[in-house]
């Protein structure tokens, strides 16, 4: 795969005489900590000075000289902020857009611009007669892909077009939907919302593929349902009619088994081209090309700054504008029955929807003409009206031998069956799209099988605050019988994320998350916490990956450079996770290692490879080859640790450091880097741990036998 350099010609502002433009953020919580991160990125570089946060709530760690507010107006007053970041519940975007325009400051405005098409025009019209920008947060129209993807069309590259179709199949929680009061709502209180999949979590699905078409709608089908008890769609898909005669579809859902990378499919008469966004990957023609992305803020100010075209203006998000009307419009989304689903005790999950969606933007279909059970309506033409629906579904998840037809039936017969019996209905989702983007983007994830069972998942990019210093984390990880070894920002420690490398102290940056301990006062708030980003993968498979991150401090800073490499490997009846990592010290001198312990706090050394196991696991036990108990193995040099629950056993394994245990208050174990004694690193520090995943609880002579296979 060929990656394409980013353009080395783009001007830098904030350098070379130019005062960095004042930006205020309004909302900080939620999706807002990726722009928080964002924001002391491109003030360390000197394109922004980070200036106020408007919010409800007390935000933690703002960097010294940071104004807060909970009035925006009152707040661009005071700071003379010339860009406003919008990233509030969607339901305010119109009236604060309107304010912020009002107060003399341009906008980047988070997606959807705003919950009504009255309300998208209240604000176009607001920043016609101020003449100031607004930029709309859609990251993926910031990628050089999709003029690229155009550019292939104009050029003739696959001949003429005859349709779009976009897929995209994600997994959200019950959690997802109790986060906040709007998350999965139509109306609240009375005034529209729309929080669904097509129009907030997968919303860059619609806008990329009416990026890509460039023509005009004609006429919009929408068929919503939803599978979670919410009141908007949680899955739903739309067809639309262009002016230029080609059809676009889009296909999503939030109940897929996993994240799949959404995509879209330009089919031509001579060939076709994938755009998968999330990546700003494009195939075409047996090659695939990874292109650069701008960042929406830095385009945004060098729009203020030196009139450079603005990527992604508001009128550029009218045809958006009009699926979401049209999705607000429609009935409410019908239900899918629960015989239809696999009803789990973390998240409901529609079995073969990943297919479904795929074979809508293969046949450009709708659900209800694709013919799985708990779509409403009559088969796509061809489909075989002599089937079951059942059997449909089956055909087109590939769960039979029998295969779906193919070719596209274009708007053929669905048109002339009457709107309400096209237009299906759905309940809603909440959650913002964040693809892969500069950074402290959020939510990407990639997955680790053994032999064809999903055992973990691993978040590139995980949208947590600030104050749990964000990093790359495994979660969930299972046994091969699929029960949970992994627990992700429980309350206990809100900062605790599945198994990572977390450090509480290095250089003087928290890596560790919460509060940082001091010696002769304690655990302090001190503004001081890292993040871990990810660069890149320099290798995948379905079994694990090698990747590239880069440890740096609250001003950007860079610590250090980290090569990481995980994979899952089958045992007899159970799995291990291999990991390790190499931190290279970039600071020029020596990089000190340090944990509470090293301060005054006696016996927490925490800090390195850290795994947190369930909390709600019963009987649990800690043990190594000679040792029983939490008092016992905490601190111990055993070779092995074993943790054991009445659901699983963890044997982790490693010969550089002391453990650090937890049992009683809460599960948690990992190597301590730095038990008693800072360490210093003078040029590289290179860990392994090898951890067995097991069902049930295992004996100390099992555990044993295990530990001597895998032992690195």
């Amino acid at each position: 795969m060929g990656r394409i350099p980013a353009a080395s010609g783009a001007a830098t502002v904030g350098q070379g005489g130019t005062a960095p433009v004042r930006v205020v953020l309004a909302g900080a919580h939620g999706h807002g900590w990726w722009h928080l991160a964002n924001l002391r990125r491109l003030h360390s570089a000197g394109t922004v000075e980070f200036a106020g946060v408007c919010d409800l709530r007390p935000v933690e760690g703002l960097p010294e000289g940071v104004e807060f507010s909970g009035d925006l107006v009152e707040l661009i007053g005071q700071t003379g902020a010339e860009v406003t970041i919008l990233c509030t519940p969607i339901q305010t975007h119109a009236d604060l857009a309107v304010k912020a325009l009002r107060a003399g400051s341009h906008l980047l405005l988070e997606k959807p611009p705003a919950a009504t098409f009255a309300g998208y025009e209240r604000i176009a019209a607001v920043a016609g007669e101020t003449g100031l920008a607004c930029q709309v947060g859609f990251q993926s129209l910031g990628s050089e892909a999709v003029p690229a993807v155009r550019k292939m069309i104009a050029d003739g590259g696959v001949g003429r077009i005859t349709g779009i179709g976009a897929a995209g199949a994600w997994e959200r929680s019950y959690p997802y939907y109790s986060r906040v009061p709007w998350a999965g709502r139509r109306l609240l209180d009375g005034v529209p919302v729309v929080d669904g999949a097509l129009t907030n979590p997968l919303a860059h699905a619609v806008a990329t593929a009416l990026a890509v078409s460039g023509a005009g709608i004609d006429g919009v089908e929408v068929e919503l349902y939803r599978a979670n008890a919410i009141e908007a769609d949680d899955t739903s898909c739309v067809r639309l009619r262009m002016d230029d005669g080609t059809a676009v579809t889009v296909a999503v859902s939030l109940c897929a088994d996993r994240r799949h990378e959404p995509y879209l499919i330009v089919h031509g008469e001579t060939g076709r081209i994938r755009l998968t966004y999330t990546e700003d990957r494009v195939e075409i023609g047996g090659t695939s090309v990874t292109y650069p992305r701008t960042d929406l803020l830095e385009n945004l100010v060098a729009h203020v700054r030196h009139g450079t075209d603005l990527l992604v203006p508001l009128e550029r998000t009218a045809g958006f504008m009009r699926v979401l009307e049209a999705v607000r419009l429609a009935p409410d989304p019908l239900p899918i029955p629960d015989r239809f689903q696999e009803v789990g005790e973390e998240r409901r999950v529609l079995p073969g929807i990943a297919q479904v969606t795929a074979a809508s933007a293969e046949r450009l279909a709708l659900y209800s003409e694709l013919g799985p059970p708990w779509a409403s309506g009559v088969p796509a033409a061809g489909a075989g009206a002599g089937r079951t629906s059942e059997e449909r579904h089956a055909a087109v998840t590939g769960t039979a031998e029998r295969k779906a037809p193919t070719g596209p039936p274009g708007l053929a017969g669905a048109g002339n069956r009457p709107p309400e019996e096209r237009r299906a209905t759905v309940t809603g989702t909440a959650e913002r799209e964040l693809p892969a983007g500069p950074p402290g983007s959020a939510a990407e994830t990639v997955a680790l099988d053994v032999s064809g069972v999903r055992v973990a998942e691993y978040v590139v990019r995980a949208e947590v605050p600030v104050t749990s210093s964000p990093r790359p984390y495994l979660h969930p990880v299972r046994t091969l019988g699929g029960t949970a070894v992994t627990e992700a920002a429980p309350a206990d420690h809100v900062h605790h994320l599945g198994v990572s490398v977390a450090v509480s102290d290095v250089g003087g940056t928290n890596f560790w998350g919460g509060r940082t301990y001091v010696r002769g006062r304690g655990p302090a708030w001190l503004g001081d916490h890292g993040t871990q980003r990810h660069l890149g993968f320099s290798w995948r498979d379905p079994a694990g990956f090698g990747e590239s991150l880069a440890w740096a401090a609250p001003d950007g800073t860079e610590l250090a450079r980290e090569a990481r490499e995980v994979r899952a490997t089958e045992l007899d009846g159970c799995w291990a996770l291999d990991f390790s990592f190499t931190l290279t010290n970039l600071t020029g001198d020596p990089l000190p290692v340090q944990s509470s312990a090293t301060k005054g706090r006696a016996g927490a050394g925490y800090g390195g490879f850290f795994w947190r196991a369930p909390g709600s696991a019963r009987d649990r036990r800690v043990f190594t080859e000679d040792a029983e108990g939490e008092d016992a193995v905490h601190g111990s040099r055993a070779p092995w640790l074993a943790m054991s629950s009445a659901g699983w056993t963890l044997v982790f394994v490693q010969r550089a450091d002391p453990w650090f245990v937890r049992a009683v208050d809460y599960p948690g174990a990992g190597p301590a880097l730095a038990w008693d004694t800072p360490l210093l690193v003078e040029d590289t520090l290179t860990r392994r741990v090898v951890t067995v995943v097991a069902d049930g609880p295992l004996s100390r002579a099992a555990a044993a036998a295990l530990a001597s296979e895998v032992s690195p």
